[in-house]
């Protein structure tokens, strides 16, 4: 038609009518849309799965599936992921997840009872999840990010943490930035790390993603983000904004295990003589 409008005829009445999109959210990805930190082979098929909504970003995640199937290698196909999860093996978390395209996302605990394994959810220097595996104390807590600290209804206080939990009543001295220490088993906060400088940290997004080092500065800049100054062990030095940094430990000490690596990002051929070496 000449107004760009693809139209159609219905055989009935003989009338004219525009062709809409189709209503709601989408539920398809495609492959070479999905996140490139999931690693997945371009000719592997079509489709890549798509994460529920839930807890983690749909960029920021890491589905089950992929975590099951592509990087564990407990399973070769979806359906063989779906068997294993509906027989409720795997908790994330505490609880039970049955569904393969449940987000996981950083500093969450995957656990696998049957074979006595935890995994924390972690950034290597790459920018990529890595499945680092802990032990089962270490699996009894995890560390959030506060994203904001407010007053609602009734003056009730609460903050709201990186993973999409809202925690009612906190301590009065948690504000945004400050990382707190959550037990799994109970959903209460047993201890908090103050955002500021002397903290190791962990940058969570960006061109630096995956690094660890002890920050150094904070920049306050009037009507922009805040800039943080991060300098890791080999004194290599970078910035970020604020709501890039997540705070790990008091101080040199992390309150997680670190994957191998240390969160120390190396050069071209710093990885090259690595690989050399190991060869021999």
């Amino acid at each position: 038609d000449i107004h760009g409008v693809c139209v159609v005829s219905t055989q009935s009445t003989g009338l004219l009518h525009p062709l809409t999109m189709p209503r709601g959210p989408k539920h398809h990805l495609k492959r070479l849309n999905a996140p490139k930190h999931w690693m997945l082979d371009k000719l592997g098929g079509v489709w890549a799965p798509r994460p529920s909504p839930g807890p983690h970003k749909l960029r920021e995640c890491l589905p089950l599936i992929i975590l099951l199937r592509n990087r564990l290698k407990y399973a070769l196909t979806k359906r063989e992921t779906t068997l294993i999860l509906v027989q409720r093996l795997v908790k994330v978390d505490g609880k039970v997840r049955t569904d393969p395209n449940y987000p996981a996302g950083f500093m969450d605990v995957v656990t696998i009872e049957k074979t006595e394994e935890n995994f924390r959810l972690l950034y290597d220097t790459k920018s990529r999840f890595t499945i680092h595996r802990i032990g089962a104390e270490e699996a009894k807590y995890k560390l959030c990010k506060v994203r904001k600290a407010q007053v609602g209804p009734k003056a009730i206080p609460y903050i709201t943490t990186h993973d999409g939990r809202t925690i009612r009543y906190p301590h009065p001295n948690i504000k945004a930035n400050d990382t707190v220490k959550l037990e799994i088993g109970t959903g209460k906060i047993s201890s908090f790390i103050k955002f500021q400088t002397g903290q190791l940290s962990m940058t969570i997004k960006g061109r630096n993603t995956g690094r660890v080092g002890i920050i150094q500065h904070i920049e306050k800049r009037i009507g922009q983000e805040t800039l943080v100054q991060v300098k890791d062990e080999k004194g290599h030095v970078w910035s970020t904004l604020i709501s890039n940094v997540f705070v790990l430990g008091e101080g040199s000490d992390s309150l997680v295990s670190l994957p191998a690596g240390k969160g120390i990002k190396l050069s071209i051929l710093e990885e090259r003589a690595l690989k050399l070496k190991k060869k021999q």
